[in-house]
């Protein structure tokens, strides 16, 4: 079978081609970059609200920041799907509706919440220090909290704007 015989239902009825996926529209790719250069900026600005950070070598205090916006990306990603389980769709993101979004943003802080707990309270990867306003019930830091507040409405905006420049550009070639 060649590829001109290979058609997905929609095109056997156009008689077009299918169109190749490219790798930069799929909305997961620029959803985990844009979240990963905002969240590892946030995770440095935050250094003094937890303790003994700032006093770190330099490496170390990197790698520890390097971890953590690793952990956001995936908390971004998994927001992400739940908001596209949400909207029963992937391309949700291309036009954003309250449900969605308040969906991603949410996910993203109950996550946060949970392993702000777990590290601060059960396993004592960190802690928090006396410039870290807390947010009850949980004590969870007022920072992180901003964080998964701030970066996901950025993070929307940044990757619809990338997925509609993809669109065009592509159907410019065309």
């Amino acid at each position: 079978m060649g590829l001109d015989s290979q058609k997905t239902a929609g095109d056997a009825f156009s008689g077009h081609r299918p169109r190749p996926v490219r790798l930069w529209e799929a909305p997961e790719l620029p959803v985990a970059y844009f979240s990963f250069v905002l969240h590892f900026v946030w995770e440095f600005i935050q250094v003094p609200t937890y303790a003994r950070m700032a006093e770190m070598p330099h490496w170390e205090a990197i790698k520890l920041c390097m971890s953590a916006t690793f952990g956001d990306v995936g908390s971004a990603l998994t927001a992400f799907w739940a908001a596209c389980l949400a909207a029963r769709s992937r391309d949700w993101i291309l036009r954003p509706t309250p449900f969605p979004v308040t969906t991603f943003v949410a996910v993203g802080i109950v996550l946060t919440v949970g392993f702000e707990y777990y590290y601060t309270r059960i396993s004592l990867r960190w802690t928090y220090s006396d410039l870290m306003p807390l947010v009850p019930p949980l004590g969870t830091g007022l920072s992180p909290l901003l964080q998964w507040t701030v970066i996901p409405p950025l993070v929307i905006w940044l990757t619809r704007r990338h997925l509609l420049g993809a669109q065009a550009v592509h159907e410019a070639d065309a």
